[in-house]
């Protein structure tokens, strides 16, 4: 007795050595949690599923037959001849004398399907799942269409607790050859099936959620420290002298993001009434902590002031989101603390 060590046989091997050796519960396979703060708050339940599981089988691996052997007509009459003393054999409740049969018979004709599934359905009987999938998978590349093939490797995969693929699998077993062997272990795999989608709907909601949570504190988070980093700039309480439109640019990106007021005050050294109203400029800052004052000298920003067509000083110009919507012209305190009162409260 000997194993075949061919290509063909690593290729049949391949699926069966992926099913592990345990019984994976019913969270394998989503995405794991746990690596940071937002991910731990989620903490995945167990699944009550139904139905019997088994240890997975790791017995030696049973004979397969060499699919390059020619097969003649001979061989094939004998592997049918033990193909039937399997059978027998099965109907009398030996199964290891089933295997043995059926074992010969899949190595005088192992271009077979019908053997392998054959063999592949005794194995389910004797409750050896990964030995079931071995077969079941040679059967199946024989011929893709095997009914028996599909049906042994799902009950098997069923009794790994593969819920989802043992559905797969009788579904399409169903398709090309129902049987009420297929229907009564449909009734078995469904419940779990339904349960673990509905288990990975709540925990894919569940994380959305999170990361929904995770994004909106990211933007609060960026929002606290754009907010920070404006206040910095706009000095509540002091009145800020322009010294260039870059600066002045700055200064209103910051104060619209905080949805403020900008007082513009345009000055000169030569203007009476603006050594008047510096005094009470500097006062208004000071009481309107929420309203951006700021000073420039039109002799000095000659270009700023031609963009904001000021004709005459003093000049006050109120300006939200960097657009000018209303101005005070001359030294009228009374008018400047109208149009603060009346601009400096408005929601922007």
């Amino acid at each position: 007795m000997k194993f075949i060590g061919s290509v063909v046989l690593d290729m049949l091997l391949g699926p069966v050595l992926s099913l592990g050796a345990r019984f994976p519960k019913a969270s394998e396979g989503m995405a794991k949690v746990g690596e940071n703060s937002f991910e731990d708050e989620i903490m995945e339940s167990d699944i009550e599923l139904e139905g019997e599981v088994v240890e997975p089988d790791n017995d030696p691996l049973q004979k397969m037959g060499d699919p390059s052997v020619e097969v003649s007509e001979e061989m094939r009459d004998k592997a049918q001849l033990y193909k039937k003393k399997g059978v027998d054999a099965l109907s009398e409740g030996k199964l290891d004398e089933a295997v043995e049969h059926l074992t010969e018979a899949i190595l005088l004709n192992p271009t077979s399907a019908i053997l392998y599934a054959a063999r592949a359905g005794v194995f389910v009987k004797m409750k050896k799942p990964n030995a079931a999938i071995l077969d079941a998978e040679a059967a199946l590349q024989i011929n893709p269409d095997s009914a028996k093939g599909y049906k042994s490797r799902g009950m098997a995969k069923a009794m790994l607790g593969k819920w989802e693929d043992a559905a797969h699998d009788l579904h399409l077993a169903a398709k090309l050859d129902f049987d009420e062997e297929i229907s009564s272990e449909l009734k078995k795999v469904e419940p779990n099936v339904h349960k673990i989608e509905e288990h990975k709907k709540k925990y894919e909601r569940l994380r959305k959620e999170r990361d929904m949570k995770k994004a909106d504190l990211e933007r609060q988070r960026r929002h606290a420290e754009e907010v920070s980093a404006a206040a910095a700039i706009l000095k509540p309480g002091d009145v800020i002298t322009i010294h260039s439109s870059n600066q002045l640019e700055e200064i209103f990106t910051a104060a619209s993001k905080l949805s403020k007021l900008v007082i513009l005050y345009f000055t000169a050294t030569w203007c009476g009434p603006c050594r008047f109203m510096g005094p009470v400029y500097k006062s208004l800052s000071e009481q309107h902590r929420n309203v951006v004052f700021l000073k420039l000298d039109i002799d000095q920003q000659g270009n700023i002031a031609h963009r904001w067509n000021v004709s005459s000083v003093p000049t006050f110009s109120c300006v939200i989101n960097g657009k000018e919507i209303d101005k005070v012209v001359g030294a009228d305190k009374t008018g400047l603390e109208r149009k603060i009162a009346e601009h400096g409260s408005r929601k922007q």
